[in-house]
């Protein structure tokens, strides 16, 4: 009469189990879809970052060239890491201009002489504003930006070795 409120949690149960195994079988998709892949970088202009080089605008990333656009920290631990992929990529011919985010110019500048300087631009992002306005959700991201101020790529963490030839023809593909 009353027996099935004993088996309608265990019905529950295994219902989960059902739709967490069907998932488990799934493909596994690593690639981001980022909603802001193709859509104009918003306006901006911001303070230099650091004391031996220019702050960063928009009008910088539409001067009819790609760029990479690196969103970082000196207070990111990742962003050491990714340190020799910039350098690698800068060594390559890719022009690279960076966004410091919520950080000091000391701290910045420490970091900069510890890990090296791969950027030719570093605007300061003191509120995370444009960080937040292009879909950036932490750091380290890099954005390739083609020649109109244009977002074409969307790379979330750190470079890693191994990309470092996808993100100079994903560059590549930009300038095109």
């Amino acid at each position: 009469m009353k027996a099935w409120r004993f088996f309608l949690p265990l019905a529950i149960f295994l219902a989960f189990l059902g739709v967490a195994a069907w998932q488990l079988t799934q493909p596994k998709d690593e690639f981001v879809h980022s909603a802001f892949i193709g859509k104009p970088m918003p306006q901006f202009a911001m303070r230099a970052a650091a004391a031996d080089r220019p702050g960063l605008a928009l009008a910088d990333l539409k001067d009819g060239k790609p760029k990479l656009l690196n969103i970082w920290a000196s207070w990111c631990v990742p962003c050491a890491a990714e340190a020799p992929q910039l350098a690698a990529l800068k060594a390559q011919g890719a022009p690279i201009v960076g966004v410091a985010i919520r950080d000091r110019p000391e701290d910045v500048a420490a970091f900069l002489s510890r890990y090296g300087n791969p950027f030719d631009r570093i605007g300061a992002d003191d509120l995370s504003q444009l960080q937040l306005a292009i879909g950036s959700s932490g750091v380290p991201e890099t954005f390739v930006v083609d020649g109109n101020g244009v977002i074409r790529y969307q790379h979330i963490g750190d470079i890693r070795a191994s990309q470092v030839p996808m993100i100079l023809e994903k560059l590549r593909e930009a300038g095109q």
